[in-house]
């Protein structure tokens, strides 16, 4: 991400727009757990690189929708496989059933962390 000049923040935007596709500022907010006001920030720094783009939304004349540029699809992909290159260093040699358990521990820690951020424990 550091070669590609992206904070975990802006390439989290990216991730979401890349999996999910176009949606409102205020979703995306709400998909990133951040304040619409956040969001305004990381995409003007995205836009000014050619990675998204801000468009009035098609039914919804008081929303704005946001989508990645082709460039924007690129680097994610990019980014991707990078991902996907390091995750096959880290986990060859790992039994499938190390795998396995080591996948279900992590969903849950990860369910935990949600739950407890969701109730002001951060």
């Amino acid at each position: 991400m550091a070669e590609k000049g992206l904070t975990a923040a802006r390439a989290g935007v990216l991730w979401a727009l890349f999996h999910d596709g176009p949606m409102t500022q205020r979703a995306l907010a709400t998909r990133l757990g951040v304040t619409p006001r956040n969001v305004t920030g990381l995409l003007d720094a995205l836009q000014e690189d050619g990675l998204v783009v801000r468009e009035p939304h098609p039914t919804d004349r008081r929303a704005t929708l946001v989508s990645l540029t082709d460039e924007g699809r690129s680097v994610t992909s990019a980014l991707r496989g990078g991902r996907d290159e390091l995750a096959a260093l880290l986990f060859a040699d790992v039994p499938p059933d190390q795998l396995g358990t080591f996948t279900a521990t992590l969903v849950q820690v990860t369910e935990r962390l949600r739950a407890a951020s969701a109730h002001g424990h951060e």
